[in-house]
This record gives C-alpha cells, sequence and structure tokens, in this order.
C-alpha cells in the first residue's frame, strides 16, 4: 500500500523545480511589495508550503486513468455516511480470533484504518503553516482545511472537472472529516513547537531597509515590467506611423515618467525602488538624460538605428558587417561588466557612475527618520 504513495511524492518532488520556477516571480513581488525585501526564512517556509501542496495534491490525484474515456465507476461514487470507516475496521477486525492481542495489533495494518489514518496525516502539515507562518485562527484553520479537502473531494468526484468522462475516485465523507481533524491537528502540534522556532512576526524587527542594497535580481524584474509596458508603447507609435517612435518611447517612459514621480516607473514602483542622486537627493532631469540617454539613445539606440531600412541602405555590405561585428563586441562587454559588478557588491554599472544616480528602496514609512540622518549606500 506504502509503494502507491511512492509514485505521487517522487512525481511531485520531479516536477517541483517547474513549479517553482513560475512561483518565484510572484513570490518575489509580493515579498517587495509587502516586506520591502526577502528574508531567507520567509522563502524557505514558502517554497516548503509549495513543495507540500503539490506533494498533497498529486497523493491524491494520482495514479490517473489510462484513458479520458475511462469506465463508470462499478459502486457507488458518493460516500455520504459519516463514521462509514469505523464499520469497515470493524468488519476486518477478526472478533473470534482465538488470538486477541494478535487481532488488535492487526487492526493498524488494515486497509480501511490506513487510509482514515492517511487523510489525517494529510493535512497535518497544512494546519502547521496556517498556524506557524499565517498566525491563523483556529476557526480560520478548521474552515480552511475543510475547504482544502473539498476541492479534493471535488476534483475526484468530477474527474478533474470534466477531464474524464466519469469519476475515477469515491467522494467520501469520512475522507472530508479526517482531513479537516488532521488540518487541526497540525494546527495544534504548531502551537506546541512553535517555540523552537523564529518568530515569523518578529523576522523583520531588526531589518533595516536603509542598508539593504537593491540587487540585481530585483532590479531585473523592474526591467522586465518596465520592457512589456515600453515595447507596448512602442508598438502603438510604430502603428500610429511615429517617426522616431523607439526614442520617444524609451524617452517619455525612462526620462520624462521618473522625473515626474520621483525615479519610479512601473516596474520600480511594483518591486517598491526609485533612482536618486549620489548624496540622497531627489533624481534630476539631467541626472536621468544622463542615465538613460547613455543607456538607451546611445549604446541601445545606435544598434536600433542599424535596424532601421533606410540606415541600411546607406551602407554598404561591408561596412554594415564591420558595425555589425562592432556593436557585437560592444555588447559582449556590456555583458562581462554587468556580470563583475552582479559579483562584486556596492558597485555600480558604467552609466549609473556617469550620470551619478543610484537605486534605493521606496518605503519611507518604514524607514522613518532614518533616511534624514543616515547617508544612503551606493547600491545597485
Amino acid at each position: 500500500m506504502f509503494q502507491s504513495y511512492l509514485f505521487p511524492i517522487s512525481y511531485a518532488f520531479m516536477t517541483f523545480p517547474l513549479a517553482a520556477l513560475f512561483f518565484t516571480l510572484p513570490f518575489m513581488i509580493v515579498q517587495y511589495r509587502r516586506h520591502g525585501y526577502i528574508h531567507k526564512v520567509r522563502a524557505l517556509m514558502l517554497y516548503l508550503l509549495l513543495l507540500y501542496l503539490m506533494n498533497a495534491f498529486y497523493l491524491v490525484l494520482l495514479p490517473l486513468p489510462a484513458s479520458r474515456h475511462n469506465l463508470p465507476p462499478t459502486g457507488n461514487s458518493i460516500q455520504s455516511i459519516p463514521f462509514q470507516f469505523i464499520q469497515d475496521i470493524m468488519q476486518s477486525f477478526r472478533a473470534g480470533s482465538t488470538d486477541a492481542p494478535k487481532s488488535y495489533w492487526s487492526v493498524l495494518s488494515e486497509p480501511a484504518f490506513l487510509q482514515i489514518l492517511f487523510n489525517v496525516l494529510l493535512t497535518v502539515p497544512f494546519g502547521m503553516f496556517l498556524n506557524y507562518y499565517f498566525r491563523t485562527r483556529w476557526v480560520v484553520c478548521l474552515m480552511l482545511s475543510f475547504s482544502l479537502s473539498l476541492f479534493f473531494e471535488v476534483t475526484q468526484i468530477t474527474g478533474i472537472y470534466g477531464f474524464y468522462d466519469h469519476p475515477y475516485r469515491v467522494f467520501d465523507v469520512d475522507d472530508l472529516m479526517a482531513n479537516t481533524f488532521g488540518g487541526i491537528l497540525g494546527f495544534w502540534v504548531a502551537s506546541w513547537i512553535s517555540g523552537l522556532l523564529p518568530k515569523i512576526e518578529q523576522l523583520d524587527a531588526e531589518a533595516n531597509l536603509v542598508d539593504k542594497r537593491v540587487t540585481f535580481l530585483r532590479r531585473s524584474i523592474a526591467f522586465m515590467m518596465d520592457s512589456c509596458v515600453v515595447f507596448l508603447f512602442y508598438l502603438t507609435l510604430r502603428f500610429l506611423y511615429v517617426p522616431g517612435a523607439y526614442w520617444i518611447a524609451t524617452g517619455v517612459y525612462y526620462i520624462l515618467l521618473p522625473w515626474l514621480t520621483n525615479g519610479r516607473t512601473v516596474g520600480k514602483w511594483v518591486v517598491r525602488i526609485h533612482l536618486q542622486g549620489l548624496n540622497g537627493a531627489k533624481i534630476s532631469l539631467w541626472g536621468l538624460l544622463k542615465r538613460y540617454g547613455v543607456l538607451y539613445c546611445v549604446f541601445f539606440g545606435l544598434q536600433v538605428l542599424l535596424l532601421e531600412p533606410k540606415v541600411v541602405d546607406l551602407l554598404s555590405s561591408a561596412w554594415y558587417l564591420r558595425l555589425q561585428g562592432l556593436f557585437l563586441l560592444i555588447d559582449l562587454l556590456f555583458f562581462v561588466h554587468l556580470i563583475i559588478k552582479v559579483f562584486k557588491k556596492d558597485s555600480m554599472l558604467f552609466y549609473e557612475s556617469i550620470s551619478g544616480t543610484i537605486h534605493a528602496i521606496s518605503w519611507p514609512e518604514k524607514m522613518g527618520s532614518q533616511t534624514e540622518d543616515v547617508p544612503p549606500v551606493s547600491v545597485n
């Protein structure tokens, strides 16, 4: 019986990296929005929660029928009698056995008993997470544990919401009861062992957002979001046949918008960062012109210009190949420069040094008056 559980568990571990990949981006955005940074303990707990939910879901769902056109169940697909598992256990209990102690212990190996035990243990970690990490009340834990179990049962009875022609598992009221009890049991267990674990509500007690760097990972998330927005803006301008669409789009979005919003773009606002001067002063229009003028108008702008049909027609094939090779070399040097800066803390990219601008965390209500007394750290 236990071997039937190994396949879903192993499948959950194999697919966890893919699920974690899709989970990571929204997780980081939420952490930056709510806490201003990512704490290792908080990240570990949430990834463990994701891994647990995947294991629980696969244990309930797998193995799947061999075909979508599966056969209907031979018996009832709904077991609606509460505590039916007790009767099933009693039927397996050989009351007339001459060896009574052996009979008592044999109950523990009966499928009916193991099934109800499995359904209790299935949601124990869920209740522990709700208590320890999310700090819910026991009533909320009760409702959420029941809802999770109901989701499992409905998924089974509907054949994964109509994907299969017929249900391939029984909707069992006893499973609902056992899963709900398991969640409450986990809630109590977490209360007993919470003293041995770091307090979730105290993780940020010693955090000083003034001293924290704006990492390249955080900047990359903002860059990806900004790239999507500015690309849509660029396509709109191209659709309207506006000349110089690239330079207008990048100039308005990366220079004019941050100047009007104290150094913020959409992506920077989402991850709670902004641009400022090296001395902590408000970002200036001149600083933005130097920063993004160098980066987008010159560095990337010349490469975009090389793609324009009119420019291509003016150049001979030889000169076009030479310029392509030159820009390829420049891109390679920029990539090496970026990699070096990623591994060097408190270092600035070349266009930041030229413009005298840096990124800082945007959280005045948490940083308080510290920003007035502590000079900003050079961040990247």
